[in-house]
C-alpha cells in the first residue's frame, strides 16, 4: 500500500524544528514493530520515551500517538517520523530534504541560473504560491487554512535559500515579493503574520544581494511606480536613493 503523501509533503507541511527532531528520531532507528494495514500504518515510535502511533495512508497528519502533545490533538515528532518510515522504509534521507526551512539562507555566492534553471525556479515558485489561497471557510478549519500557508512559506524559503546572487536572480526576487503583496491584499488571510514574516525576510535578502552585487539595485526600479501595499519595499527604495 502507498502513502498518499512524499516526503517532501511531509516536511513541508511539518514545523521546520519538530521535522528535524522527527528526522533524529527515524536516522537513530526509533521506529519499531511496525505494521502496514488496510488504511494505515502503527508502529512504536522511540525518542527519549516509546510511543504506540498510528498513522493513515491518506495523510500522515491524521493518527493517534499517545505522547502529551499527541493526546492534545497536535502533530508530533513521532507522527512525523513514522510518516518518513512508511515513505523511506529505513532508506537514508536526502541531505536536501534536511534543510531547515524556517530561515531564508544567503548563498554569499555570485552568479546566474541558465535559462532552463531559471524556468524551473520560476515554475516552482508559481506552485510553491498556490498554497497561499483566500480563506472562505469556516472558524473552526483557520488552523489548517494557516497550515496551509506555512506550508506555502516553507517550500518559498527552501527555493530561494539556493538561490546565486546577480541581477537576474534579484529580479525573481523583486517579482515574489510584489506577488506577495498582491496576495496579502486581495487573498489571504495572514492574521498570524506567516507571509508578511516572510516578505521582510525577503527584503532582508534583498539587501544583502545589493550589498554584494552593486548591479541587484537596478532590480529596485521597479518600485517606483509599482509598490507592496504594505510597505515592505521602502528600505530598498531608500537604497535606490542613497545609491
Amino acid at each position: 500500500m502507498e502513502p498518499k503523501y512524499t516526503l517532501e509533503k511531509i516536511k513541508f507541511a511539518s514545523d521546520p524544528d519538530t521535522f528535524s527532531r522527527a528526522v533524529e528520531i527515524y536516522e537513530n532507528g526509533g521506529i519499531s514493530d511496525f505494521q502496514e494495514l488496510i488504511a494505515c500504518y502503527t508502529a512504536k515510535v522511540t525518542g527519549k520515551n516509546s510511543y504506540s502511533v498510528s498513522i493513515e495512508n491518506r495523510d500522515f497528519r491524521l493518527g493517534s500517538c499517545d505522547c502529551y502533545v499527541g493526546k492534545n490533538n497536535y502533530l508530533c515528532k513521532h507522527l512525523i517520523a513514522l510518516g518518513i518510515y512508511v515513505v523511506l522504509r529505513g532508506k537514508p534521507l536526502d541531505q536536501k530534504l534536511k534543510q531547515n526551512t524556517s530561515v531564508l539562507e544567503f548563498t554569499n555566492r555570485l552568479g546566474q541560473f541558465s535559462p532552463q534553471e531559471l524556468t524551473d525556479v520560476k515554475k516552482s515558485i508559481t506552485h510553491a504560491l498556490s498554497y497561499l489561497k483566500s480563506y472562505t471557510g469556516p472558524s473552526k478549519i483557520w488552523f489548517a487554512y494557516q497550515d496551509k500557508l506555512s506550508e506555502g512559506v516553507h517550500r518559498l524559503t527552501q527555493i530561494v535559500s539556493g538561490f546565486p546572487v546577480s541581477k537576474q536572480t534579484s529580479d525573481v526576487l523583486v517579482d515574489l515579493l510584489l506577488r506577495l503583496g498582491n496576495k496579502l491584499a486581495n487573498t489571504i488571510d495572514d492574521s498570524d503574520g506567516t507571509v508578511g514574516g516572510f516578505a521582510n525576510e525577503l527584503v532582508g535578502l534583498l539587501q544583502k544581494y545589493a550589498k554584494l552585487d552593486p548591479a541587484c539595485k537596478a532590480s529596485f526600479k521597479v518600485f517606483k511606480t509599482k509598490e507592496t501595499g504594505f510597505g515592505f519595499e521602502d528600505p530598498l527604495k531608500e537604497i535606490l536613493i542613497h545609491s
